[in-house]
């Protein structure tokens, strides 16, 4: 294995990405390795060789930076689901080129691809990042998560959807705001995912006192990590999210209820310990209907419905005709009043699971 210095020059160079905006480059006796087999959350400085479909880069600060051939930059290897983007994974060897496969910085080979997507940009690897014994460095070492002990626990509301781009993050975002405009301390956190920034700033955007998501955990995507481990990743950030003295956290799980990852999860105890009502974001008024008895299957409360649905008042009516659960629109959602009952609903879910309320009885 050859072992090269990773100069200070090149670091000054590199965009790096949102993915990998924790990593410390001043670190001392950083190396560069070119032959080894890449590992989830191994870091990569590559240079950019042929633009595919991304032609920009989600920087650390947020800035979305124009990407050319020559350009040097920081990512970290993750596998990726995205039914509407690239299915990729991991190469089993650093060979001569990689794929850019989420513009927040996630570097891997991609297998499939939507209809709608280009081919992907290509990447020249330089090498992956190691310390001064030639060991590949991982993202986890970078972790940002500090929990600690807990006397109140925190309502969690969460948020999952019948599919990629059903409205999850704007549902999560609209309770939040909901929730801060009646005066309560909101935490905002995304348990699965590829890394991009977009969702924490919404959050915060909307009025979350934190927010928070796997990247500070140090992961750049979730997608083949082990449930296991994404359940205590969860209990990590909620802690995490808790300790800011918060009134309720708003959890957002990642793509469709049909992903691997997300179906596992949702039946894991850990997360199910979590889970004090669940709000729906659906595309349809069929994948409302279906998701909710699907969720209530697994024991889950379903206590609202909302997403891309309810721009269609028909939508909400088919939908409606088949569920006892409200539906909202990320407007109704950011009412405060409305945000109040979810969270209410989310409270009276938590006390019948304690045996605390028999069923039927108000809050």
């Amino acid at each position: 294995m050859r072992i090269r210095e990773f100069p200070a020059e090149l670091a000054s160079r590199l965009k790096v990405a949102y993915a990998v905006r924790n990593v410390d480059l001043t670190l001392p006796g950083l190396t560069l390795v070119d032959e080894c087999a890449p590992r989830p959350g191994h870091i990569l400085v590559a240079r950019v060789d042929a633009i595919g479909h991304h032609n920009w880069l989600e920087l650390a600060t947020g800035r979305k930076a124009a990407i050319y051939p020559g350009d040097e930059v920081l990512l970290a290897f993750g596998e990726r689901y995205a039914p509407d983007q690239y299915e990729s994974r991991i190469p089993d060897v650093l060979g001569t080129s990689v794929d850019l496969v989420a513009a927040g910085g996630v570097a891997g080979e991609v297998l499939s691809r939507h209809g709608d997507m280009r081919p992907p940009t290509r990447l020249e690897p330089v090498g992956v990042l190691a310390d001064r014994e030639g060991v590949p460095i991982d993202l986890r070492r970078f972790n940002m998560l500090a929990p600690f002990g807990l006397g109140d626990h925190p309502p969690v509301v969460c948020v999952v959807g019948t599919s990629m781009n059903a409205g999850k993050s704007t549902t999560a975002a609209s309770v939040i705001r909901g929730l801060s405009r009646a005066g309560r301390r909101v935490a905002g956190i995304k348990i699965t995912g590829t890394g991009a920034g977009g969702d924490p700033w919404m959050f915060r955007d909307s009025g979350a006192v934190v927010a928070a998501d796997f990247t500070d955990g140090g992961y750049p995507t979730t997608a083949g990590v082990p449930v296991p481990e994404l359940a205590e990743l969860a209990q990590t950030l909620y802690h995490h999210a808790a300790a800011h003295d918060v009134d309720a956290v708003v959890m957002e799980i990642a793509d469709g209820i049909l992903q691997a990852e997300t179906s596992a999860l949702l039946e894991h105890p850990l997360v199910r310990e979590l889970v004090d009502g669940v709000v729906l974001a659906a595309a349809d008024a069929a994948g409302a209907r279906y998701g909710a008895q699907h969720l209530r299957g697994l024991g889950l409360p379903v206590i609202a419905a909302s997403g891309k649905l309810t721009q269609s008042q028909l939508a909400i009516r088919e939908a409606l005709a088949g569920m006892d659960s409200p539906v909202y629109t990320p407007g109704d959602l950011a009412e405060a009043h409305v945000a109040l009952e979810i969270l209410a609903l989310a409270g009276v879910a938590r006390a019948r699971r304690a045996g605390v309320l028999e069923l039927g009885e108000a809050a």
